[in-house]
């Protein structure tokens, strides 16, 4: 666990403290998931489990759901610099393929443990939803990056339509085999429309 804040400071005590309770919270949350499955488990189960009091846990998790997906605002920076620092020559729609294919099909990791927890949020529909609302709360952050990245207005309605359609993409690989390549011919449905349309990169 990093031993920062998000801006790269040294975290104080306190700080380190919250964090790691922060962490055993997700820790033993994602463990007995994974063994007795997300609906067997309550958030007393939880708390137990990490040694702390329910309030304890709803102070840093305030849906059981979130305690599954603990790297929110690390995935939206992920995200914006997906657009922000793209090779020169690459489009912004190469660049969102290319990160929903590396961090939401892929993610990046074929290890056990990672298709433990795949499976885990594929098969509860409570997880599943909750995962694609997770994305698309960056929406609006996603379109602004676009726009600055082209040269468009703040409030352009082709960046933000291509930020939703970008987000959603990813839901089409749920339950199939063949789910990278369904979602990589999306983007390339998305880069064909962008063109006709967009501020040009």
């Amino acid at each position: 666990m990093s031993e920062t804040t998000a801006q790269g400071a040294p975290m104080g005590r306190r700080e380190r403290k919250k964090a790691a309770t922060r962490q055993s919270l997700a820790d033993a949350a994602l463990r007995l998931f994974l063994e007795r499955g997300y609906d067997q488990v309550g958030i007393r189960d939880i708390a137990d489990a990490a040694d702390v009091s329910t309030t304890t846990l709803f102070k840093h998790f305030p849906v059981k759901e979130a305690l599954v997906f603990d790297e929110e605002g690390d995935q939206e920076a992920r995200l914006l610099d997906a657009v922000r620092e793209r090779p020169e020559g690459q489009s912004v729609v190469a660049a969102l393929r290319e990160h929903a294919l590396r961090h939401r099909v892929d993610a990046g990791d074929s290890g056990a443990n990672f298709a433990a927890f795949a499976e885990l949020v594929e098969n509860t529909p409570a997880l599943r939803d909750y995962a694609q609302r997770m994305w698309l709360r960056h929406e609006s952050a996603l379109a602004h990056a676009l726009a600055e990245a082209t040269g468009a207005p703040a409030d352009d309605p082709h960046c933000a339509a291509l930020a939703h359609f970008a987000l959603e993409a990813p839901r089409i690989a749920q339950g199939h085999a063949d789910g990278r390549e369904r979602v990589a011919r999306a983007f390339d449905l998305l880069e064909r429309g962008w063109n006709g349309v967009g501020p040009g990169a």
